[in-house]
């Protein structure tokens, strides 16, 4: 049906009076490394509506670390099932810690999944760049295909560098 917002105080409220059911769309280890009380953990790439929480007479909310891997995911639920109303966490579990509220944490410290990521091609556009300049003009294709990469990810929504750094070990 719908995709709305809702705040993290209002998620907060529902959740003390049992009005929710709350999915995290993040990566096992962010999961691991801190959550919000309650939430099921469906990686965005693994979520389908067959396997939601049950969720009949509530609201079915949806958080990521920003809020964009939550937008996507209620956006691929939506095109699943458009009779779905769902409610995506504006800034998703950012903004829950801005506000103060309570989390669940493990003490294991990791990288998002989106800053891993922006390290890895940082890193090997600096490598393209500097082998280009001196070894062979030839690395510079290696900068190339990352800058190609990075724009089909913003056309696009899809990055498949994120989703193979999804499956390394120390995500899961």
């Amino acid at each position: 049906m719908t995709m709305q917002s809702v705040d993290a105080k209002t998620l907060n409220d529902w959740l003390e009076q049992k009005k929710v059911a709350l999915v995290d769309v993040r990566e096992p280890s962010e999961f691991a490394s801190e959550s919000i009380s309650g939430a099921t953990l469906l990686p965005l790439g693994s979520i389908k509506k067959a396997i939601l929480p049950p969720h009949a007479d509530k609201n079915l909310v949806i958080y990521c670390r920003k809020g964009g891997r939550g937008a996507s995911a209620c956006k691929k639920l939506l095109a699943e099932d458009p009779s779905l109303t769902l409610y995506n966490l504006e800034g998703g579990i950012e903004s829950w810690m801005k506000e103060g509220l309570p989390l669940q944490r493990s003490g294991r410290k990791v990288l998002p999944l989106d800053r891993q990521v922006q390290l890895i091609i940082g890193l090997l556009v600096l490598t393209g760049s500097l082998l280009g300049f001196f070894v062979s003009p030839w690395y510079f294709l290696l900068t190339g295909f990352f800058g190609a990469g990075l724009t089909v990810a913003g056309l696009t929504g899809f990055c498949g560098l994120a989703r193979v750094v999804a499956h390394a070990p120390w995500n899961r």
